[in-house]
């Protein structure tokens, strides 16, 4: 596997574009997205756990129920959601203004073909009317290279302070096959599934049940295990599209092939999610947790899971806290069983690593060199559980700082 450009664009025959058509306020910024293939395409989709489910998401939901997806069409700066019908009725239109724009340069796409994602503010009349006002610039700015790719990701971006984009590349059996990807999302952000969009697309040849499982597996181990403030959205969406143009032979499940192709997929999203959370509104410091010895992946996804979500663990790592007590109190309430005896922490960084805590208790450590472990840019808290198992997983999330409030406090305005 190796690194490639481009992005959503880096698979063969996909093109992206973005433009400005008024949803934002500021005058400079792009808001409006397409994503699509040039050749009919499978689609594979993650949506939000969350009751309340923005029209995009409903929409999407039930186009891809019909067949294939060629496109997604996406707008920043208003989530369409809690809407009732009109914003289905404008999801809707949204999906059939793409569609006829795509119909006029290559063969007729119809409006289920079309997903659709949003992001923004929630309770608020998506604009649709700017919307279709841009179509004819949004089908022009499409470039099937790295300029469209970053376009559409500046038009999906909110509160984002920089670009989550990146392709690889794999063999299979002699064709090179790329998967390429790109996210939004810094806030409202917890498993189940983490609050972003993410729009994936490959060129490999590969049947929808098949591309199922691989992006069902690729979202368990990466965004799943993403949480920046506790919040699950009303939007959140992962789209993967696979259109073929690499002619490989159709990827089955049980095979190298599979296998390959899935750890890619993974490897890219782990990738991305490590950037969300870096990203984190307001956040100073990646923060990781990986937990060894449970007795399932699960279970220690879930114990991981519990320990970067904690406010408490969050604060004590934006303040250099060696605060290691709290660490076990949210291992305590995930939920998960075992021997609270047996743990043992550690705090690592770019200057170094240092053991906090063995077989439930204190140990004795320099509060000065804990603190100076603390301060980098990234911060790793690895417990251990001696209890005999071997399930390990890890989760990724951010520090809580006084910029996260000063950010959410006045976001509407």
């Amino acid at each position: 596997m190796k690194e490639t450009a481009g992005g959503v664009c880096a698979p063969q025959d996909f093109a992206a574009g973005g433009v400005r058509c008024g949803i934002k306020a500021s005058a400079h910024k792009r808001d409006l997205a397409l994503i699509y293939s040039g050749r009919p395409a499978k689609a594979a989709a993650v949506f939000t756990t969350n009751r309340v489910k923005a029209a995009s998401v409903l929409v999407t939901r039930e186009h891809l129920a019909s067949g294939g997806i060629r496109a997604v069409i996406a707008n920043s700066g208003n989530a369409n959601a809690c809407t009732g019908e009109a914003g289905l009725a404008a999801a809707r239109r949204m999906a059939a203004a793409a569609a006829e724009q795509i119909s006029c340069s290559c063969q007729p796409v119809m409006p289920e073909q079309i997903a659709v994602a949003s992001t923004g503010v929630i309770g608020v009349p998506l604009p649709v009317e700017k919307i279709l006002a841009g179509m004819d610039g949004l089908m022009q700015s499409c470039a099937a290279d790295p300029a469209g790719n970053d376009a559409a990701l500046e038009a999906i971006m909110t509160t984002d302070t920089r670009k989550k984009t990146l392709a690889v590349e794999i063999e299979i059996r002699g064709k090179p096959v790329r998967i390429g990807g790109m996210v939004k999302g810094a806030g409202m952000i917890h498993p189940n599934m983490a609050t972003l969009l993410g729009i994936f697309t490959t060129d490999a040849a590969i049947k929808g049940p098949v591309l199922e499982a691989c992006l069902a597996g690729a979202v368990h181990r990466s965004f799943n295990r993403l949480s920046i403030d506790g919040d699950t959205s009303t939007n959140d969406m992962v789209i993967l599209m696979a259109n073929g143009a690499a002619e490989n032979n159709p990827i089955r499940e049980g095979t190298s092939e599979y296998d390959a192709f899935s750890a890619a997929l993974e490897t890219l999203c782990v990738r991305l999610t490590r950037e969300m959370a870096r990203d984190g509104e307001g956040a100073s410091r990646l923060l990781t947790v990986t937990v060894d010895g449970a007795d399932t992946e699960n279970g220690a996804a879930a114990l991981a899971r519990s320990v970067v979500s904690s406010n408490l663990v969050k604060a004590a790592v934006s303040g250099a806290d060696a605060n290691w007590g709290r660490v076990l109190c949210a291992l305590g309430y995930a939920g998960v069983s075992f021997n609270p005896e047996t743990v043992s922490v550690r705090f690592s960084g770019a200057d170094g690593e240092i053991t906090v805590c063995e077989n439930g208790g204190a140990v004795p450590f320099s509060e000065e060199a804990a603190r100076r472990v603390l301060s980098g840019p990234e911060v790793e808290i690895r417990i251990g559980i001696a209890g005999g198992g071997t399930g390990s997983a890890a989760a990724w999330g951010c520090d809580l700082t006084a910029d996260y409030v000063k950010i959410n406090g006045d976001y509407r305005t």
